[in-house]
């Protein structure tokens, strides 16, 4: 099972800090990225890794876990809760990985409505100085 494999990869860069050098390690060239608040697909790995680390300081904080892991093939499906300024946040990432277990597709959701408007802030602001 390919998303095994990538799953391991993924929670060893996550519990490493989430670096952007990491996440290029494990992100297929041609990645294609879903957020929760960007209408539009975002495509390549450059930018799949700024969303991703941008995520990853925003919502990866102290109270970030994982609650569910559901794994199909090369597909996988990560239950998240995490809080922010006040805010209980409940997301899923749902990750593809490629033949060597690199990420090819990766959606995120959020709910509720206060916490995607939390997130949409947050990210925003990270991708913002990111590009500073």
């Amino acid at each position: 099972m390919t998303a095994e494999r990538g799953l391991k990869a993924w929670h060893d860069v996550m519990q490493g800090g989430n670096s952007p050098d990491a996440l290029a390690a494990i992100i297929a060239e041609d990645a294609v990225f879903h957020s929760p608040v960007v209408h539009t697909q975002q495509r390549g790995r450059p930018i799949v890794v700024a969303y991703l680390s941008a995520a990853g300081q925003t919502l990866g904080n102290d109270s970030f876990e994982y609650v569910r892991e559901l794994v199909d093939g090369d597909n996988a499906m990560l239950e998240f809760t995490t809080e922010m300024d006040g805010i209980h946040v409940n997301g899923i990432d749902l990750i593809r990985f490629d033949g060597d277990g690199k990420i090819i597709d990766f959606k995120v959701m959020v709910r509720p409505l206060k916490a995607v408007n939390k997130v949409w802030e947050q990210m925003a602001a990270m991708l913002e100085t990111m590009q500073k």
